[in-house]
């Protein structure tokens, strides 16, 4: 396998660049055709593979595509689940190259969506041509679901999986990380999460300072009160209950290989913070967090004009883990912000109700899951693969109870990958090891 793989190591690279340069962006109107080429390329590749059934479905912001391939009687039904939709880049923020002009460099291909997550589609793709020399059909039931709207929050993906019945034995979620090149790590779990707007308002409309500073309320003052109470001294959420839910997991990924020089290094961090009394590894995989993703008020850009702004809004991402459930923690979060908001002061509250995502584990029982890691130490060529989770969200839950089918993770991104950021790029190396772990776990499982 991995002498099929390092052959074709120019056209894995080829055909990945072909892709990104689909600017597949999910959301925005203009690029709706550019998702349809996008899932139109994917629909090719896997019918030149050999799959017998591929189609395109429609969805509510991005078209999917869904292949099936089922020959094994006997053998375990799979459904692997990737998204081919990416995030908005901007051009005059990529130093490396334009975000869908990709370029190769010191191994890695630079472009929006060669990780995040194309390259885990391709991985796949490459997967498959090594697991399928010299046998007719894969020695697993194979079906393939890429949406077009992952990165909008899958708000048409139930309906999708409940409209065409889809069903299997296990589903393989690719759109993930596996910590480090050198020491890759099985994934078994996904926060959940909660998308908020907060706009408190202020004067009526943008008043200059030198007539009322002093007399009247500002919006962004007492929206920044509020924020600095999002979490106490010691790095705990205030939300009212928020903690009742989350399962203390003591000892979690205490043997991981980390380092907080190296993390702070792949991460761009520049500081650690967070909750006292976890590592990093626990704080981002078996903690909650609550970030501020973003602040507008007055005039942040271009000359100001010396006023008092009439709004302040700020974005809210709540990351959500163990029991607890996404339409509790947005209560949580609308009865801590009438709590905590400034005496006096006019708010409104969103929370994106439509796109809630709730976390997900692994059963830990999962036979499947020593298989996997067994490939990975044949494909990374490793003595041990470690264990840990994701810190983002994605719709694994809703995958587990729409298919009916537990949910394992394997995705090939690492931290410095700069996922949703500008340079965005992917590892050659880590693609052609996760193909060979993809082309050697369909076998394991199938003689399982």
């Amino acid at each position: 396998m991995h002498d099929y793989l390092n052959e074709h190591r120019a056209a894995l690279i080829d055909e990945l660049a072909d892709w990104v340069r689909l600017p597949s962006i999910a959301g925005v109107a203009e690029h709706e055709p550019d998702l349809a080429r996008s899932a139109n390329w994917l629909a090719a590749r896997l019918g030149e593979i050999g799959f017998p059934t591929v189609g395109i479905w429609p969805a509510t912001s991005g078209p999917a595509v869904y292949a099936e391939w089922c020959e094994a009687p006997g053998a375990p039904t799979v459904l692997i689940y990737s998204h081919h939709d990416v995030r908005a880049a901007k051009d005059e923020q990529w130093d490396q190259t334009s975000p869908f002009e990709p370029a190769l460099r010191r191994g890695r291909l630079y472009g929006r969506g060669a990780s995040d997550a194309k390259g885990q589609v391709v991985a796949h793709l490459w997967g498959l041509r090594a697991h399928l020399r010299g046998r007719g059909a894969p020695a697993v039931n194979l079906k393939v679901l890429v949406e077009g709207e992952e990165e909008v929050g899958s708000p048409g993906l139930a309906a999708l999986l409940d409209e065409h019945e889809v069903k299997a034995d296990l589903v393989l979620y690719s759109d993930t990380l596996l910590w480090h090149a050198e020491h890759p790590a099985l994934c078994l779990s996904l926060r959940g999460g909660i998308n908020a707007q907060l706009r408190v308002l202020g004067p009526e409309r943008d008043v200059h300072s030198g007539a009322v500073s002093g007399a009247a309320p500002n919006p962004a003052v007492a929206l920044c009160q509020l924020l600095a109470r999002l979490h106490d001294e010691r790095g705990r959420i205030t939300l009212p209950g928020f903690y009742d839910r989350v399962v203390e997991r003591p000892g979690a990924y205490a043997d991981l290989p980390y380092d907080d020089r190296d993390w702070l290094a792949r991460s761009d961090s520049r500081h650690i913070v967070g909750e006292h009394g976890y590592t990093v590894p626990q704080r981002l995989w078996a903690r909650p967090a609550a970030e501020v993703t973003s602040l507008l008020s007055g005039d942040p850009v271009g000359a100001a004009r010396g006023a008092v702004p009439a709004v302040a809004t700020a974005g809210i991402s709540i990351r959500t883990v163990g029991d607890q459930r996404a339409s509790e923690v947005a209560e949580q979060l609308r009865r801590w912000v009438a709590e905590a908001m400034p005496e006096g002061v006019e708010y409104e509250l969103t929370v994106a109700e439509e796109v809630l995502q709730e976390p997900y584990r692994t059963p830990d029982d999962l036979p499947a899951a020593a298989l996997l890691a067994e490939a990975m130490q044949e494909g990374f060529g490793v003595p041990k693969v470690h264990r840990m989770g994701n810190a983002g969200g994605g719709p694994a839950d809703l995958l587990a109870h729409h298919v009916g089918a537990p949910v394992l993770f394997f995705g090939t991104g690492l931290p410095e990958d700069c996922w949703h950021d500008s340079d965005e790029s992917v590892s050659i190396d880590v693609l052609l090891a996760g193909a060979a772990t993809l082309a050697g776990f369909w076998g394991r499982l199938a003689e399982k």
